[in-house]
């Protein structure tokens, strides 16, 4: 079974996309980059934020993510960034660098297809 971190911006996360809920629908729903699971047995696990800008709190967050839930036994097969990271964050090269290097499970960019073409979208 695969089970899946999103990972996204902590500003984004608590200011603007309140709740996640474009992120969850889109994997409830299999859509966007959630649509490679249509097949498969997935859970959800955790949608965690990278800490705030610039993105310093990114590696010790998923080491935290790690530690919390090791006596649950549940770890991440798939780590996703989300938009508000991969498409819209200052420092998405950065923390996307990061991410990569210190997940130890496959990092794939995006998550729902949910964008809004304008503000009022």
């Amino acid at each position: 079974m695969e089970k899946v971190l999103v990972f996204g911006c902590k500003n984004t996360m608590d200011d603007i996309c309140v709740g996640c809920s474009r992120c969850m629908v889109g994997f409830n729903r299999k859509a966007g980059e959630f649509e490679r699971y249509k097949d498969d047995e997935v859970e959800l696990i955790g949608i965690l934020g990278c800490g705030g800008c610039p993105g310093m709190g990114t590696v010790p967050r998923l080491a935290q993510f790690g530690l919390w839930n090791s006596k649950l036994e549940e770890k991440p097969t798939k780590v996703h960034i989300a938009p508000c990271v991969s498409m819209h964050c200052p420092h998405a090269e950065t923390i996307m660098k990061k991410v990569k290097a210190k997940a130890g499970v496959e990092v794939i960019e995006g998550t729902h297809p949910f964008l809004p073409e304008n503000i009022f979208g």
